[in-house]
């Protein structure tokens, strides 16, 4: 079954629903992974600022959306078309898969900020360019 990428709205919308955000309409883009009519993934960036953006990441268990192509996308796109200089990631520490998940990216902890996460305390990762694998 064949993937294709889609944008826009929906996505932003069905990602802040699994990650547990807030989206704004206008405030950021989506990108998503289709197959089969059935968006099974999706990357929201917002809060961008011109030198980083933050992004945010969900899929539906066990449906493989982690190819090469769609991870090449959502990191071209933040660098080479938004041309920024970091990307920000904000994990809760009691979210122990997601902060896996990031570090074998490349993201790197910068800070962490004691009880601001849903349920423990708010780690920042970010990534630069030459971080980025």
């Amino acid at each position: 079954m064949s993937s294709r990428l889609v944008f826009g709205e929906a996505v932003c919308h069905w990602t802040t629903q699994r990650t547990g955000g807030t989206y704004f309409p206008g405030s950021g883009q989506g990108v998503g992974l289709e197959r089969g009519g059935e968006l099974i993934a999706g990357v929201l960036f917002d809060n961008f600022n011109g030198q980083s953006v933050q992004m945010h990441v969900a899929a539906e268990p066990g449906k493989r959306w982690m190819t090469r192509e769609y991870l090449r996308f959502c990191f071209a796109y933040p660098f080479d078309q938004m041309k920024v200089k970091k990307i920000i990631g904000l994990v809760d520490s009691t979210n122990e898969a997601a902060m896996t998940f990031d570090k074998h990216l490349g993201f790197v902890e910068e800070a962490v900020i004691k009880d601001a996460g849903k349920s423990g305390d708010l780690h920042i990762l970010t990534m630069t360019r030459q971080q980025c694998r």
